[in-house]
């Protein structure tokens, strides 16, 4: 599994800490990690605006599977990875909600609170949650009884999402272009998107902004 983990400006010290636990854990599980997001406080800014953009291509293109995103409480990204389709982002805490967000909702986007809550331990709380979002096979259901009615529901989630939004492409496109610009912007993203995305419409388009 390919995962992309991405901070924002308000966060970006946090960085560091984050990135540790996940490339542990995505090393113990045979998972590649992307840092593609602000890894400094010096690296250029982006909100979670931008974050919610970023992951919209890197999902819909295929270059990643999974994206671990967040701000101070969280709720930013979550509601900006969410805007866009192709997204499912589970709103994580503890370890207990990245299990049943893989569980139940067998979604592909998390959004973790890196300033609400993050003190002593907060490393270790970061190791079991990306232990417990990635180990095993997802989407089975808990409690195990009620799989069947859970899968039928995500999967009606799915499509009433896919309905309600518009082509993604155009959608890009009716976007202010100055925010995807400053979006695809690093070069980290960058390369992940174009060694590893597999759309190329939207390769295409990303180029043509960065050209811009």
């Amino acid at each position: 599994m390919k995962i992309a983990l991405m901070n924002e400006f308000s966060q970006a010290g946090k960085n560091p800490v984050v990135l540790e636990q996940l490339n542990a854990v995505a090393q113990e599980q045979g998972h590649q990690v992307f840092n593609v997001g602000m890894n400094g406080d010096n690296d250029h800014r982006l909100t979670y605006i931008h974050l919610g953009i970023m992951a919209g291509l890197l999902l819909n293109s295929k270059a990643v599977d999974f994206v671990i995103s967040g701000c101070g409480t969280g709720q930013g990204a979550l509601l900006s990875l969410n805007a866009h389709p192709g997204v499912v982002c589970g709103y994580c805490i503890d370890p207990s909600d990245a299990y049943l967000f893989a569980q139940i909702n067998n979604g592909n986007a998390l959004a973790l609170p890196f300033a609400k809550g993050f003190g002593w331990g907060a490393e270790l709380n970061c190791r079991y949650i990306f232990e417990k979002a990635f180990a095993g096979e997802k989407g089975q259901g808990y409690p195990p009884e009620r799989k069947a009615s859970q899968v039928e529901n995500a999967g009606i989630l799915d499509g009433v999402k896919e309905a309600m939004c518009k082509d993604y492409l155009e959608g890009l496109k009716a976007l202010d272009q100055s925010l995807v610009k400053t979006a695809v912007s690093g070069e980290r993203f960058q390369a992940a998107f174009f060694e590893y995305g597999k759309d190329k419409a939207l390769e295409e388009y990303v180029g043509s902004i960065l050209d811009s």
